[in-house]
């Protein structure tokens, strides 16, 4: 590291969990983020604020004007533009340094393989089970570790599968391909927005201890977030024998 990173990222290197070793590794990392929207944005932001070397920013999707009430990482003259455009331009002005991937696509098949397998860690922060499923299976494929984070209304989950680790539960295991599970989007049901910073900033925060091993993160567990009653409560996780995504790993 330059004078300039030693001072930039200074606090970071006071913690005995993170030292130089630590921060080093963050600018060494590259981190997947998918979905730059609620959950994305305030993820994004840290990580890149935190000095992650590397960050690949995926989504389809246009600013609307109904985003800017939590998608932190896009401004009003954003409206109308590519969310990857916008929140590269977001996260140059945080921290130059950093380098944006914008991928403007939905990632599937070959491309998301690709991706994933770069990767030193992958955050879905996407809004649908179809994505979910298909980045864990690819996570589960690469044995790489997903942070994983939803919110709707007053309600958040955030879970870790460290699937680097032959006794992780995954996403699947958690959430059946197969079963019958009813999905509600904000477009419809509405969301808090300080809501989605919490968990794409606890996403972000599980990552970092991903990059650099420090503490303990949720791997393991499910944690619930009550907005509404600023209750959380955490569920015990455990790899099904039977999944049909990682039951044959």
């Amino acid at each position: 590291m330059n004078d300039d990173q030693l001072l930039r990222y200074s606090r970071h290197i006071l913690l005995t969990e993170f030292g130089v070793e630590g921060q080093q590794a963050l600018l060494n990392a590259r981190a997947l983020v998918i979905g730059a929207g609620g959950l994305g944005s305030p993820a994004a932001m840290y990580l890149a604020a935190a000095g992650v070397g590397t960050i690949a920013l995926a989504d389809n999707d246009v600013v609307d004007l109904t985003n800017l009430q939590r998608q932190v990482l896009h401004a009003t003259q954003s409206v109308g533009s590519p969310k990857v455009e916008s929140g590269a331009a977001s996260i140059a002005r945080l921290n130059p340094e950093v380098k944006v991937v914008a991928l403007k696509v939905r990632l599937e098949g070959e491309a998301l393989e690709r991706e994933v397998a770069l990767a030193n860690v992958v955050l879905d922060c996407s809004d649908n089970f179809a994505t979910r499923h298909a980045v864990n299976r690819a996570c589960v494929k690469h044995r790489k570790p997903l942070v994983s984070g939803a919110a709707i209304r007053f309600d958040g989950q955030l879970a870790v599968f460290d699937l680097r680790k032959n006794d992780s539960a995954c996403y699947a295991c958690l959430f059946p391909e197969d079963a019958e599970t009813e999905e509600l989007r904000c477009a419809v049901t509405g969301v808090f927005a300080p809501l989605t910073g919490m968990i794409g900033t606890l996403q972000a925060a599980e990552a970092l201890k991903i990059l650099t091993g420090a503490g303990e993160t949720l791997a393991g567990r499910l944690m619930i977030v009550d907005a509404l009653k600023s209750e959380t409560r955490h569920i015990r996780l455990a790899r099904d024998a039977g999944c049909a995504v990682c039951g044959g790993h």
